[in-house]
This record gives structure tokens, sequence and C-alpha cells, in this order.
């Protein structure tokens, strides 16, 4: 093995010592240290780095090798960039180091610096001297306030609304945020909470911590963390002080299951340099970080960048590439590239002077080549190590994000951590990069591989958690009225609160169906002495003795509650009723109510009309008696017959058998028309239809602590000393019993489901009114952007819908609440009108019209006998299915007259002629000729038809 390892030294140390001397040979070609010998024209750039730092060390080794990598692919150009690197080893430094290499080097670039706490002032410095600054770290320097001001690295806006996108995406709504103490901490956590803001994504704290801060103030902030719900955390800092927060964030437990935490790429960048105690510390952690296209050509530079850095071990340096180090590179190549195509014939300054007094500004020149470079940068694209090489608006074209979850296997990614996923900025979330479906990808979570979250779970974290010591208080109202609803005993010896009723069943089942487990102890409130409006405004007050996480109970959702709390979905009916006493003054008259005046018209017309046919149809001699009848008589039994039908329905009262048809028909009508009048006058002495007519002498009952109150003096303007107060059901009927003039009340304004216990017990005494107030229904109460609200809600609607809240009624306000509904008697019974009977009343008249034209002699009976024919035709052809007339057919083919089929229908006319004959014939032997021989057709001689002699 130790022979393996001096062999695998000695290797790369003779390529490095080859690589040595072919850059000596390059050296020697251009003069040594990039002074170029023939005629290619140098440009002089600035580099301004903290050598000191690893930070520093690798990216300048970056750019060294960019440099060399691109005139060895491009030895015939006709410029050389001549790179002056500056140390810079504290933040004060930059500035002067800036201004030696304006005024002494005549640069006409700056590359750097390397933080962003130290851009700034670098930027107004090239502005001054026209001279393009060029940074490849974020920061809070814009190209929008200085155009010489470049940045090499994405937008920050899409890092954001990748977090946004993630957070939504696991339902977490509310989170908190460590940042580093710097500018562009402050100016990134902006930005996030603008973002946030518009996915409805709460900042429940922001908590900024200097970077020279002690670990017993961080691990103080951690602690005031974990005494509250959220357990969502994004941290947005440098290595060094982001890997101490992890260090003492799992000393006290807050890497385990049940918290989520998210790293931007300021932290995402740098894992694979991160101490390794800090790096396992950080297991389950999910980050973003810039996403870097694996390439033939990046992973050569990587091979030759980690054959260097074994050289270099001798150093004690520990150095590992990143992507700053990878955008460096590319920039190097942008500013080759741009230099290039310019191709200055000279590099002269001109002397800046102040504006305002007119003296040198510290010897500062002029560059006349500046503003050329920053121009031609622009139009400068390539394919890089970092991928597209562009810059939009100052800054690299934005590219996808990597989203990488820290697991202990690692990857193979630069920069660490095990890739999941990306986020594009067309696209969304997606589990791949692909050119040519990623677009079509729908921003959704499931599009992440499998992630392993703290304490070494694929359970998805909550985004928060029950404060120690882990049990959720729940306030219920303590009352002695309407214990339907909650019904409160406390064990006088133990003081163990005991809590019933149907919104405690309800509370309970929704915990079944939460996905998560929930312990809880009910704590009393007593509503008489605060009213649930004073209550619930105190919710949100962390200062009280005993804060509620939720309140349970008979709770109304209301638009002045939810702005001190949060409401869950509603749970029961809605709405605000009046209810009044039955009056039960009836007149002599109530008789004639169940039918209005059309109707009564209508039956009578109908009666009129009745008789008049029935008179028409038994207006025969032979039939009746009504010919020797006096006029009078004749008259009166026409208006009188079909209602003394109905007191005598005799056989022998009508002789016709259409009129038998008729009186079916009316009895028929009759009958429907009597019932219908004896349930219409039961609903009107049952139910009580004379209208509530408010006075402002009239005393109004509510329910103590209720909102009614205030709805009654505010909205209806109803005197206070008016308004009295109840606490229960029985309490509510003394009061009504009693009367606004006795010392009770006269009208009760309460909410439906109270209102539907009271008419259930004295239904009967009482009725409701049509005049309503809306409301939401009953609700639990929470403290303001609390998360439990939407899993209770869910939860609500499960118990609602299922079928088990029929049961909890039943329970608890009895048999047929669910059903049977009290609101019905709010619908007044009306009179029935002739409209209501409309069809009725045509079938009559039909069946009357019918049987008159069936009853008229030259016509009927023809019909009649015809209808009877077709119908025996129609029989038999049905019955031999026309085979003897095919029969007769195929025997007489060519003799049609003699065909049996105009046989059977000569005989038929015959039938018919010989049935209106005999009806001819009982006609004159009904006026007396009882002896006369008719001659039934003159044509056939065998029929005749003898009426019988008497006797």
């Amino acid at each position: 093995m130790v022979t393996f390892k001096k062999f695998l030294l000695f290797f790369y140390m003779f390529q490095f010592l080859v690589w040595d001397v072919g850059e000596a040979a390059a050296s020697s070609r251009d003069g040594g240290n990039g002074t170029p010998q023939r005629a290619s024209v140098p440009v002089h750039i600035g580099v301004v780095l903290n050598l000191n730092s690893t930070m520093g060390t690798m990216v300048d080794f970056c750019i060294s090798m960019a440099r060399d990598d691109f005139y060895s692919v491009h030895p015939d150009y006709q410029t050389r960039l001549f790179l002056h690197t500056k140390d810079a080893k504290e933040e004060l430094d930059v500035v002067s180091e800036v201004l030696e290499l304006l005024k002494k080097e005549d640069v006409h670039g700056i590359l750097g610096p390397q933080t962003s706490t130290e851009d700034t002032f670098a930027a107004e410095l090239g502005r001054k001297a026209q001279v393009p600054l060029i940074s490849f770290t974020s920061g809070t320097q814009s190209h929008a306030r200085n155009p010489y001001f470049i940045r090499t690295t994405p937008d920050n806006s899409n890092q954001v609304k990748a977090l946004a996108t993630i957070c939504k995406g696991f339902e977490w709504h509310e989170v908190v945020i460590l940042y580093e103490d710097t500018n562009y901490g402050n100016q990134f956590t902006s930005e996030l909470n603008r973002e946030f803001l518009t996915e409805d994504i709460q900042l429940a704290y922001m908590i900024s911590i200097s970077a020279s801060a002690a670990d017993h103030h961080i691990r103080k902030e951690l602690e005031n963390l974990m005494n509250i719900q959220t357990r969502v955390f994004i941290v947005h800092m440098n290595p060094d002080l982001g890997g101490r927060l992890f260090l003492l964030a799992k000393r006290a437990g807050m890497m385990s299951e049940g918290y989520a935490w998210l790293v931007t790429d300021s932290l995402g960048n740098f894992l694979n340099s991160i101490d390794s105690t800090a790096f396992d510390s950080m297991e389950g952690v999910l980050g973003i970080r810039p996403h870097v296209p694996r390439s033939e050509k990046l992973k050569n530079f990587e091979e030759r960048w980690k054959k260097n850095m074994i050289l270099r071990k001798s150093t004690g340096e520990n150095l590992e590439l990143n992507v700053y180090g990878i955008w460096a590179y590319d920039t190097v190549w942008a500013l080759a590239m741009a230099v290039e195509k310019i191709r200055p014939a000279n590099s002269s300054f001109l002397k800046l002077k102040d504006g305002k007094n007119g003296s040198d500004i510290s010897n500062l020149k002029l560059s006349q080549f500046g503003p050329k470079l920053l121009s031609e940068l622009y139009n400068t694209s390539f394919l890089g190590l970092s991928g597209e090489f562009k810059l939009i608006n100052g800054q690299l074209k934005s590219s996808a994000l990597e989203i990488f979850n820290v697991i202990e296997t690692g990857g193979r990614t630069v920069g660490g951590g095990r890739t999941i996923g990306y986020w594009t900025p067309d696209g969304g979330l997606t589990r791949r990069l692909d050119s040519t479906d990623h677009r079509t990808h729908s921003a959704s979570i499931k599009e992440l591989k499998t992630i392993v979250w703290p304490g070494d779970t694929f359970k998805k974290p909550l985004g928060w958690s029950i404060p120690l010591p882990g049990k959720l208080k729940v306030g219920i109202p303590y009352k002695s009225g309407f214990t339907e609803f909650v019904n409160v005993t406390i064990d006088p010896a133990t003081k163990k609160v005991n809590a019933a009723g149907f919104s405690i069943d309800v509370f309970l089942s929704t915990l079944q169906f939460l996905p998560f487990n929930i312990d809880h102890d009910f704590v009393p409130f007593d509503p008489e002495g605060t009213t649930y409006s004073e209550f619930i405004n105190s919710l949100p007050n962390k200062s009280m003795e005993q804060p509620f996480d939720i309140m349970v109970g008979d709770t109304t959702i209301l638009a002045d509650r939810a702005r001190f709390v949060d409401f869950s979905l509603p749970y029961s009916e809605s709405g605000v009723i009046w209810v009044v006493k039955n009056k039960q003054e009836k007149d002599m008259w109530m008789f004639v109510k169940p039918f209005r005046w059309d109707l009564w018209l209508t039956i009578l017309a109908t009666c009129i009309f009745i008789g008049v046919v029935l008179r028409i149809l038994e207006h025969r001699p032979n039939c009746n008696s009504d010919s020797v009848r006096p006029k009078r008589q004749q008259l009166i039994k026409l208006f009188l017959f079909p209602i003394a039908v109905l007191a005598f329905p005799e056989r022998n009262m009508v002789a016709n058998s259409w009129s038998r048809f008729v009186l079916v028909v009316w009895l028929f009508t009759s009958y429907i028309l009597m019932q219908s009048y004896t349930a219409n006058l039961s609903a009107m002495f049952t139910i009580d239809q004379l209208d509530f007519r408010f006075s402002q002498d009239y005393y109004i009952g509510y329910q103590v602590g209720s909102f009614v109150r205030d709805l009654l003096i505010n909205h209806h303007h109803i005197s206070e000393s008016k308004l009295r107060e109840y606490s229960s059901i029985e309490k509510y009927h003394d009061a009504m019993t009693k009367g606004g003039k006795n010392g009770g009340i006269d009208a009760i304004v309460d909410e439906i489901p109270y209102m539907k216990l009271f008419l259930g017990r004295y239904g009967s005494k009482y009725k409701m009114l049509e005049q309503r107030y809306r409301t939401e229904g009953f609700g639990f109460a929470f403290p303001r952007e609390s998360p439990l609200v939407v899993h209770f809600s869910r939860a609500i609607l499960q118990v609602t819908e299922g079928p088990g809240m029929a049961k909890m009624e039943e329970t608890n306000f009895g048999p047929g609440y669910s059903s049977g509904n009290q609101l019905d008697s709010i619908n007044k019974q009306t009179s029935l009108k002739a409209y209501n009977f409309g069809g009725l009343f045509i079938i009559v008249g039909s069946a009357l019209v019918f049987a008159i034209f069936c009853s008229v002699p030259s016509l009927g009976p023809k019909l009649v006998n015809l209808a009877t024919v077709y119908s025996l035709k129609c029989c038999c052809f049905l019955a031999f299915g026309g085979r003897g007339l095919r029969t007769n057919s195929m025997v007489h083919p060519a003799d049609s007259k003699s065909s049996s089929s105009e046989k059977e229908v000569e005989m038929s006319e015959q039938i018919v002629q010989n049935d209106l004959a005999i009806s001819d014939i009982n006609h004159q032997s009904g006026q007396g000729n009882s002896d006369v021989l008719t001659e039934v057709h003159e044509s056939d001689k065998n029929y005749e038809i003898r009426h019988p002699q008497p006797g």
C-alpha cells in the first residue's frame, strides 16, 4: 500500500513538472509573468482577494488556470490579460487596494472583491474611473445603481421564488428565518418576505445573528425558538457561522424528527468544504444552490484541480472547488474574449478632476478603454464550465437551481449533498433537467426524490408542533344553560374537568381525522362573567396566565371576532332568527278560508254546468217524468242535483248510462276537493297565520354572553332597556309565558341551533319568523396565524360529511333533530286557489263534453258501433294473422270483385246499417208504435225485426 501511494505521488509530481515546464516555456515566450514579448497588446486587469482565506486561495487558483487555459486554446490572439493580484486581508484593505490598482497599475477592469460587504465602495471607485468592477459573489450592489458594476452570478429573485415554492408545496404556512447580520442578509430577508406574502406564507420570526456572535448568544436564540409552534427554519449565513449554528442546534435537540431546516446558496455552495463535524450535524437539511450542468469540460477541469490540490497538500491548505471558483473561471474567459474583440491600440488614461473644488481626486485616472470593455462584455456569450454565460441587466442569466438533501452518502455534484430535484424559472419543481420536457412539469412537490429529514426519517415535518409540555390547552365555556352543546363538570376532589355535549363531540371527532396526535387539557371559562367576544379578543394575549391554543364550544363565527382570532370552518347551522308566541284568535269565518274566493266560484260554476249536462242527457220522455213536473221544480233540480248526488248516491236518480259516467267523474272530483279542504283547514287551526308586528313596547330576550345583544342595539336599534338576558331554555319559556308587560318578554332573538332545541320542546306554542340575520355558524377559534386552523378545518369537513354527524345530533339533542326541521313553520299556510286544481277541472270539463257528444242520437251510437266493429276486426286480424285474406287472393288472383276481403267489408257495413235500423225501431217503439213491422233494408229481404206484442 505504501509503495502504491508513493508511486501515485510520484506520478502526480511528474505531471505537475511537465505542466510547470510547459508554463515556463509559455512564460518565456510571453516574457514572464504574462508579459508578452511579441506584438501582443497587454490589457491590465486587477484582482482583489483575501489570499489568507480558503475562498480567496481557491478563486485565485481558478483565475490563474482560466487565463492559462484560455491562451493555450487561443494562442493566436493578439491581446493578453495581464493580471495584478492584490491581497486584501481586511475589509478596509479592499478600498485601498482598489485605489492603488486604479492609480498605479492603470487597470481597465477589476475582479473582486470576494465578499458582499466590500463591493459598495469598490464599485463606486470603478464608476468614477469608468472601470468595470466584476464580482462573482452575491451582494447588495446592483447594476441599476452603478452601470460599471457587473455580477457574474444569478439574481437572488429566483432563489426566493424557489424557497416559496418548496414551502408552499410542503404546506408550511409559517417559517422562521435566521440570517447573518449584514446588508446582504437584510436585503435577502426583505426579498424573501415579499415573495412569501404573495404565497400566503408568514415569517413568524426573523432572527439576525452577527458573524462574531458567541455560542451562548446563538444558543439562547435557539432556546427561544423551541418554545414556539413553528418548526420550519431557513438559514442564510456564511459557512463558518452556519456550521456553528447547526452544531448548537443538534446539541439542543432541534435536529430531530418534526423539524425542517432549509439553507440558501450562501451555505449550500460550501458544503464540500465545511467542517466534517458541522456537516454531520446538518443531516436531513434541505437546501438550494445554482445548478452546474455536468460536462466533459467540467469533468476534465475537476480532475486537474484535484491533481493540483494533491501537490499543494504540503502547504497545509484544504481547498475544495465550488461554484464561485467556476464562475471566476468563466469570468476570466469572458474578459479575454471581450478584450480580443476590442483590440485596443493603446490604453491611455485621463486625469479625473473633482467637479466641486477642481482638485485631483487622489490622482485617480479616467479609463478610455473601460466603457468599450463594459459594452463588449454584454455582447459576449459562450458555453462555459457553469453553463451558458450571458449577462442580462448586469447579472448572469438565470438558470436552474439545484435542490439537495444533506445525508451521509454525500453526492457527485459540485458543492456536496444529494441532489433530489431542480427548480426552473419556467417549469417549477422537477426531478430531472431535460431540455425537451422539463418545461411541462407541474410545480408539484411530488416531483422531488425521496427526502431524508432530520431525525433520520422519511416522514415529512408538519411545520409546527405543540411546545413543551406538549398538551393543547382547549378553552371551553362553563355555563348552566344550553348544556346540550357544552356541559362542563368539575370533580371537587380531583379538580378534574369533564366535558360533554355536541361541540365537545365534534372536537373529539376531528382529532381522529388529524394527521397527527394531539394531547389536550380542557380549561373552562365563565361566559356569564366574560362575554364570548371579550374572551375571544383576549385569546391571542400571550401575557395571560393560561393562554389558550384553541377555543371549543358554541362560538359563532363573526367578522368582528375574526380581527383577533382565526376560525375553522363551521360545523353547525347558521343564522339568527326571531321566535314569538302563536296567537290563538280565530274569527267566525275561518271555515271559508281554506279555499280562496275564485275556487269557491269555480266549484259553484262546475256544479251548475254538471246539472245542465245531466239535464240534457236525461231529457228523454221514456226515462223520467220531468216533463210532467212544473218548470220551477225542474230548475231547482238543475242546480241541486250535483249536491244531492253527493248526499244520496242512488242509482235510480239517473237512467242514462252517460249520466252515470258524468256522476262518476263528479264524485272523484268532489272527493279530492273535500280532502284538500279538510287538510288546509286543519293546518290553519294548528299553525298561527297572524303576522308578528314588532312594537317598541315589546321586550326582547337573548342569551347570556351572546353577541345578539350588540346586534339588536346596533342593527335593529332596540333600546337597551327593552332587552333581557336568559341562560336556559326553561327561562326562555317562563319569560315568554309571562309576557313583556308582566316582567317577561314578547320575543326571543337567538341563533338557529338554540331555537331548534327550544321549539323541539315547546314547538306548539311558538313559531319562528322569516326575519333572519346571517351568520356563519359555530366554529373553533385559534390565535391568529395558528397552523392548526388548516388541519382542523379539513377534519371538520370529514366529520360533518360523515355518517356520525347525525348520530351526535340525536345523542345530544334528541331524536328527530336532524330530520325534523322546525323552520318549516315560518312558511305561511295560504288559501287554496282555483289554479291549484286547474288540471282537475280540465279533466271534468273534458269528460262532460265527451258525454254530451257521445249521447247525440244521430252521431254517438254510430261512432260507438264503428269503434266496436273496427276493434273486432283488429282482434281477428291479430288472431289469424291475415292468413284467410292471403289464401283467397291466391285462389282468385284475377277476380278482385269476389275477394273475401271485399265481402267482409260489405258484411261489416251491413251489420252497421242493421244496428242503426234497430236503433230507429226502438226509438219509434218508445213513442207508442209497438205493432209496426219494419223492413230493415229494401234490397235485402232476409233481415227483419219485429217488436214483440205486449202480453
